[in-house]
């Protein structure tokens, strides 16, 4: 079981911050191909891959912006938080054993709507941007404190 808080409008301030981090595996691959309905064989098919530029399998490159939504779902704001938009730019490749770390800063807050702007960054192991852009969340009016597990496949 994981405890997760949110950060409700009037905690936000700008210049908070925060990060998550994952780890990309083969099955990762394979979940986001299944969900997302993307079968490219340059995610899937290593002999394909290999003739490609990258030369090895890579990941989708909205698993970058799938960590940016659960950043955001699970941090900051966390829990009662409305996704309203996202920009996204991939600057490199994320490969199988890559190690991504999510950076979330709050940009500009809107009280009255309970809008909040956030920049976004994803690192690599090697401190390399693989995606940058930039979210807006209506950010949720009361706190919650929420336990919840991993689903199981």
């Amino acid at each position: 079981m994981t405890t997760i808080e949110n950060k409700t409008i009037d905690e936000l301030e700008i210049g908070d911050s925060c990060e998550f981090h994952k780890t990309l595996t083969g099955d990762d691959i394979k979940l986001f191909a299944i969900s997302s309905g993307d079968y490219n064989p340059v995610h899937l098919d290593e002999t394909y891959a290999r003739t490609t530029a990258f030369g090895e399998c890579i990941a989708h490159g909205m698993w970058s912006g799938a960590l940016i939504s659960a950043a955001i779902a699970m941090q900051m704001p966390g829990p009662g938080s409305i996704y309203r938009s996202q920009t996204i730019k991939f600057s490199k490749p994320v490969k199988v054993g890559d190690s991504l770390t999510v950076s979330l800063t709050i940009t500009d807050k809107k009280q009255r709507t309970r809008l909040v702007t956030i920049d976004c960054t994803v690192k690599n192991q090697h401190g390399e941007i693989v995606a940058r852009g930039e979210a807006e969340v209506i950010a949720p009016a009361e706190k919650m404190l929420i336990k919840t597990k991993k689903p199981e496949l």
